[in-house]
């Protein structure tokens, strides 16, 4: 798969910003010596990190060269590295850890959320944001026209699936089993965009990565344009003649008591 694009990601990078901000808000702790941003992006959810705790030891961790280039020159004081966050291990314990729309995109929750709680110091926070979108129609969509007569045999069935995240209580157990007081809340954000094609730019940067990898330019602007379709039934205009894309996000801060 081709490398992330920092500047379509960051196209709408205040709507992308919030859910990062609440979630930093969420985490009860003021005295932070090291903090690690897992999947820090461009960096916007970095500075946020950067800002809260300006003496901190704050590293950006990213698979993306491209986005790790935009973070550095957008925070020269932080330090990033181009990293797995499978197999991320902390050099040092760490007071907070934070996964701002990053760990959807990594299988086996079950041993990777035990995994980051050690890499916390006691009293440390492992903060995560994840989009819980899948049966959004914007998503659910993307699926349909992938398996559809024209494009089912351009689109490996694999290259588009995502697994699904666990329960709130699946992870509310996880959390709490692996010696965290866990805090955990979903929130769904309504984002006003001019048309369906608005939508589609939003999730060219995310979502639809998978679904566009293997095709060939023409091809993209063509599975592109069928998916339009498909959404402007999905998304009809309000009264203003604007289209909410809705936007589940599940939030959790867990902190760790042993």
């Amino acid at each position: 798969m081709q490398d992330w694009n920092p500047q379509l990601y960051r196209q709408f990078e205040s709507e992308r910003t919030r859910p990062a901000r609440e979630l930093l808000e969420r985490i009860p702790l003021t005295d932070v010596h090291f903090a690690t941003d897992l999947g820090c992006g461009p960096g916007n959810s970095t500075e946020l990190l950067a800002q809260a705790w300006p003496d901190a030891v704050i590293t950006g961790i990213d698979s993306s060269a491209a986005m790790l280039e935009q973070a550095h020159e957008r925070l020269p004081a932080c330090t990033f590295l181009q990293a797995d966050i499978r197999t991320w291990q902390a050099n040092q314990p760490q007071q907070v850890i934070y996964a701002n729309a990053s760990l959807q995109w990594l299988t086996d929750h079950h041993t990777l959320l035990p995994h980051l709680v050690e890499q916390l110091d006691i009293g440390g926070a492992l903060a995560i944001q994840m989009p819980d979108n899948l049966e959004e129609a914007s998503h659910s969509l993307m699926r349909k026209v992938a398996t559809s007569e024209r494009w089912q045999a351009h689109i490996s069935p694999q290259a588009a699936d995502r697994e699904r995240l666990l329960s709130t209580e699946q992870y509310y157990d996880l959390l709490s089993d692996a010696g965290c007081q866990v805090d955990i809340w979903r929130t769904t954000y309504y984002h006003p965009m001019a048309d369906a094609q608005g939508i589609i730019t939003w999730l060219r940067a995310t979502g639809l990565r998978p679904f566009l990898a293997g095709l060939t330019e023409q091809q993209q602007a063509d599975f592109l344009h069928d998916y339009h379709q498909a959404l402007m039934p999905a998304y009809p205009p309000r009264t203003n003649g604007q289209v909410l894309l809705a936007f589940p996000r599940l939030f959790m801060v867990a902190v760790r008591t042993r």
